[in-house]
């Protein structure tokens, strides 16, 4: 039997937002293309902004926020692509992503770190929504990305 790649796609209504917001969360993401010497989310090198670049190309405004990729720079996360899409999101989603933070801390300090990546994450354009009390005596986080995606932190 084949095995497949796996790719995660948000459907937005501005993919470089959202883009730039899941390159905040999620360390080690960058567009393709980027330099890596440059901070994450920095244009292609020799170019001072993703405008110039997208001039270079001759590529048409109206083309220039259809969709966004980001990449795994070490090559082991899937790829995550933001499609434009007109319509707006309804309801809960169906799936979501966890952000495993506190992943082999000790318990008391599982809390405190959750607080400060949400904080980071809010500060970056999440929304928090609550914290889950587990029945095991552990919880987690749900947020909202900029366009009211949710997702965990954990």
């Amino acid at each position: 039997m084949p095995t497949y790649d796996l790719d995660i796609v948000f459907d937005c209504h501005d993919p470089h937002r959202l883009a730039s917001f899941w390159l905040t969360a999620l360390n080690g993401y960058d567009f393709p293309g980027s330099d890596p010497d440059r901070p994450a989310g920095s244009p292609p090198a020799g170019f001072a902004t993703w405008e110039a670049w997208a001039d270079s190309m001759d590529m048409p405004a109206e083309a220039r926020n259809l969709g966004r990729t980001i990449i795994d720079s070490a090559g082991r996360r899937p790829d995550i692509f933001f499609l434009a899409v007109p319509e707006d999101k309804v309801g809960k989603n169906r799936m979501h992503l966890d952000i495993k933070v506190s992943k082999g801390l000790p318990a008391e300090r599982v809390r405190d770190c959750q607080d400060m990546e949400a904080a980071r994450l809010v500060a970056a354009g999440a929304t928090s929504r609550r914290r889950v009390e587990e029945a095991d005596g552990g919880s987690h986080l749900i947020l909202q990305d900029p366009e009211g995606n949710e997702f965990c932190v954990i």
